[in-house]
């Protein structure tokens, strides 16, 4: 709004007006403005939802050993997370902008799809949705994502060409922009790679283009799914998730600032994405939304994000590392929500093969990961991985955690480079 205003403005050359014309400075604004909303709206939302009753018990005893009683503590906070996002980026954003509009769309669908679960969940049944209804709605934004970038005419790339001089390659030039289904390999010289290639054996080139597009949604739908449940499950401390996706947020916005702008793309060998840098904007908001949630989320927390929160932040990971073609470098970017979903999985797999021959098995003291760290074993039961021995703080694992996905976000960016 703001955006479409200055531009109204700068052609009747009022002083300043041109200054939201910069990304940088649309961004920051987005970052402040976001974390501000975040931290004045959470305290009002904190005693709304304690007035109404709409609170829950996180852990009892035996989740908690250190006796950290955590009552009446208000959930769906992830409103307040939503609301720091929204209103910065339809204030400085452009609302032209198709990925924009997608990462608009993405918040919304999920915050609403997390909001009927945690409200399922308040009113009395703890198994909140019905896993099969959650999977359907992020199964279909997956869809909506994926055609939207295939038949929108400002989702397009252009991509390096390359000359030989002595014995280097050197980028002189980028390719006429162009619909393409092509994606970052992190650690390969030539790292692109194109969904079409995996269906060379049709002969017919537009048949060809088409499976390859098919395959792509595919892929945005599973990345999509994946994350986000992934996020959701990272939900488990406090300040966990908030924390840990604000760093893959900061990484995102540099990936996505650097395929946004030609010259950064030329020097790093990037595919370059016209439009892409805008949401670099959103992002801004994103972190800033993050972080003055953790305001008061941070231990011991006043409120939780709940799944409205968690399913929202994940969805806007995956949709990004999606726009920017990135999406092969979330296994190392959300290596903790990878670790998480994996140690669930595990748990489960073990768990059921340990029944089938009357014996209780466990990969981990408990799962998701986090939670193995504060839990004691069982006599009765038999486990794979007994390390520690003694139990963590609850602020100390989510620490450690964060600092765990600073590493792998520094890695993230480095492959920009490492090939």
């Amino acid at each position: 709004m703001l955006y479409l205003l200055s531009q109204y403005l700068d052609k009747l050359n009022v002083p300043g007006a041109g200054v939201f014309a910069y990304v940088s400075f649309r961004s920051l604004m987005a970052l402040m403005l976001s974390l501000i909303i975040s931290m004045v709206a959470g305290e009002y939302f904190i005693k709304y939802m304690r007035r109404h009753q709409h609170i829950e018990q996180a852990r009892d005893a035996e989740i908690d050993p250190y006796g950290v009683q955590k009552k009446g503590v208000p959930s769906m906070g992830g409103i307040i997370i939503i609301a720091g996002v929204l209103l910065p980026s339809l204030l400085l954003g452009k609302l032209t902008n198709v990925y924009m509009i997608l990462l608009l769309v993405t918040v919304v669908w999920f915050g609403f799809l997390g909001f009927i679960d945690d409200k399922i969940k308040l009113s009395g049944n703890k198994d909140g949705m019905k896993p099969r209804y959650k999977l359907l709605g992020q199964l279909l934004l997956g869809c909506i994502i994926g055609v939207t970038l295939w038949i929108s005419p400002q989702a397009v790339v252009r991509e390096n060409v390359t000359r030989e001089i002595g014995h280097s390659e050197v980028v002189y030039h980028k390719s006429e922009a162009r619909k393409s289904t092509v994606t970052t390999v992190p650690f390969l010289k030539n790292n692109n790679l194109d969904y079409y290639e995996a269906f060379s054996w049709i002969k017919d080139g537009r048949t060809q283009r088409a499976c390859g597009w098919v395959l792509f949604i595919l892929i945005t739908t599973f990345v999509i799914t994946a994350v986000s449940n992934g996020a959701n499950l990272n939900d488990g401390m406090d300040g966990m998730c908030a924390g840990n996706s604000a760093i893959i947020g900061i990484t995102l916005g540099i990936l996505a600032y650097v395929s946004g702008h030609i010259q950064f793309a030329g020097y790093l060998n990037v595919m370059y994405i016209p439009g892409s840098e805008e949401t670099v904007v959103f992002l801004c908001a994103f972190v800033g939304a993050l972080i003055g949630f953790l305001w008061y989320n941070a231990y011991p927390a006043k409120v939780f994000m709940g799944d409205t929160g968690s399913l929202a932040i994940g969805g806007v990971i995956a949709v990004t590392a999606v726009i920017i073609h990135k999406e092969l470098m979330l296994p190392i970017l959300c290596g903790v929500f990878l670790m998480e979903s994996l140690s669930v999985m595990l748990q489960l797999g073990y768990a059921r093969y340990g029944n089938k021959r009357g014996l209780k098995l466990r990969v981990f003291k408990r799962a998701p990961l986090h939670d193995h760290y504060r839990h004691k074993m069982q006599p009765d039961t038999k486990y794979l991985i007994k390390k520690p021995d003694g139990l963590l703080f609850e602020s100390m694992i989510t620490t450690r955690f964060w600092i765990v996905t600073i590493l792998l976000a520094a890695i993230t960016v480095i492959t920009l480079k490492i090939r």
